[in-house]
Order: structure tokens, then C-alpha cells, then sequence
């Protein structure tokens, strides 16, 4: 299997994140405990989901608030949780195996 394109895993990691905040993991540690995903990825990518019309906001103090999707514009969430493990495996993530 060939490389994916940059295009590919970035809109990957994105419903991923969004994936993660909406189930709970919603706070950048917790996001790179998750994932292995280093500091600045972690919440360049959580910027970058209203990009995508991927509502999220912060909700709470900065020290234990954590973000929340509002709207998740015209991605399917459906389809990103039944396509969870294949999303994790493209990224090199670990998966729920």
C-alpha cells in the first residue's frame, strides 16, 4: 500500500480529534496521551476543525475545562466511529484492537 497523501491524513486526524473531544478526550493532554500526538499537533488540529465546519468550543476553566463539538457541520460522526480503527491505522495510531 502507497504512502497516504498529506491532504488524507490531515482531514484523518482531524475527524479523529473530533472523534476524541466528542467522547470525552477533550483536552490536549489527553489528546496526546491518546494518541502520541506531540503538543502543537494536538492543537493545531483542534484550531483547524472549523475548517472542516466542525464547531468546537472551550468550556470551563483553563486548567480543568475542556472542549466540546457544538456542530459537526457536514461530517457524519456515524461514519467516523464505524471507521474508527481504519482512521487510527492510517495515522499509526494505536487502535482498540
Amino acid at each position: 500500500m502507497s504512502k497516504p497523501s498529506k491532504t488524507k491524513t490531515s482531514f484523518y486526524r482531524r475527524l479523529l480529534v473530533a472523534h476524541l473531544i466528542d467522547n470525552g478526550v477533550n483536552t490536549v493532554p489527553a489528546i496526546m496521551s491518546e494518541t502520541g500526538m506531540p503538543r502543537r499537533t494536538a492543537q493545531d488540529t483542534i484550531e483547524a476543525l472549523g475548517e472542516l465546519d466542525i464547531e468546537t468550543e472551550f468550556v470551563g476553566a483553563n486548567k480543568n475545562g475542556g472542549y466540546e463539538i457544538k456542530d459537526w457541520g457536514a461530517i457524519n460522526r456515524t461514519w467516523v466511529k464505524k471507521h474508527l480503527d481504519e482512521i487510527k491505522t492510517l495515522l499509526e495510531y494505536p487502535t482498540s484492537g
